[in-house]
């Protein structure tokens, strides 16, 4: 019988075609996948907590496996090896072995992420972060935040024609902070769709630039009408930066 683990990375999404394994990219679950197959001298097939896509960023990642071995927890070296092994851009952190039924997409309770914008332009941010010029009124971006938690179906900042079975998403978090000429948005869900944050932010910053007010932007929540929203913000400012999971899965 196989034994059910966690596994927590961080990457740096700029070389890759998102978390999920495709056919001709190189994808961060085929390098993890590779990675855990060759230390442990046997298949293994991690199954990630969601898809970022292709330059996204995450500090933060959860993936789960099944091993044949008992108790990874017990090799002391295990993490080190892997990162020895792993390239420059990804690395765990731990290993934790949870119960049978734990899943490291389904058993989340809720996910974190950050939108980082630079307001210079800064060569040591840049691959991190969306750089624009002009007028950002962070009041007004806040005050659509605080709509966001009075709502749960967010189809107009889905991806058209995704997969979901479901729009419906409870936001517990939402602000954008600024400082230093960099504007931060953190905002945290039980569940996020394909491509939301992205459109939530291209969309707050029509609203920051005074192109639309925040009247017509709980107007383009209630539409359910993905084009009615604003343009997707770039990836290479999302970051996926905290997961969370009920204790119990651990309880081993």
């Amino acid at each position: 019988m196989k034994t059910r683990y966690f596994i927590y990375v961080s990457y740096k999404g700029t070389s890759y075609h998102g978390w999920q394994v495709q056919p001709n990219s190189v994808t961060v679950q085929k390098i993890l996948d590779d990675a855990l197959s060759t230390i442990l001298n046997e298949k293994v097939s991690t199954t990630g907590a969601g898809r970022t896509d292709t330059g996204v960023h995450a500090k933060v990642f959860c993936a789960h496996f099944d091993s044949n071995a008992a108790d990874l927890t017990g090799r002391k070296n295990l993490v080190y090896r892997l990162n020895r092994f792993l390239p420059k851009d990804i690395s765990v952190s731990r290993v934790v072995k949870v119960a049978p039924d734990a899943h490291a997409r389904f058993s989340a309770v809720s996910r974190t992420y950050r939108y980082n914008i630079s307001k210079i332009k800064d060569p040591f941010w840049d691959e991190n972060s969306w750089y624009i010029h002009g007028k950002t009124d962070i009041n007004a971006m806040n005050e659509v935040c605080g709509m966001l938690l009075n709502y749960n179906d967010f189809t107009s900042f889905s991806r058209l024609h995704s997969d979901n079975k479901t729009n419906l998403c409870r936001i517990f978090y939402a602000v954008w902070e600024e400082a230093d000429n960099r504007l931060v948005f953190t905002i945290k869900a039980d569940r996020f769709l394909r491509n939301m944050v992205r459109a939530l932010v291209g969309t707050m910053v029509e609203v920051g630039a005074g192109k639309m007010t925040t009247r017509q932007f709980e107007e383009i929540i209630l539409a359910k009408d993905r084009c009615r929203a604003g343009k997707s913000a770039p990836a290479n400012g999302l970051h996926l930066v905290d997961i969370e999971y009920p204790e119990t899965i651990f309880s081993m």
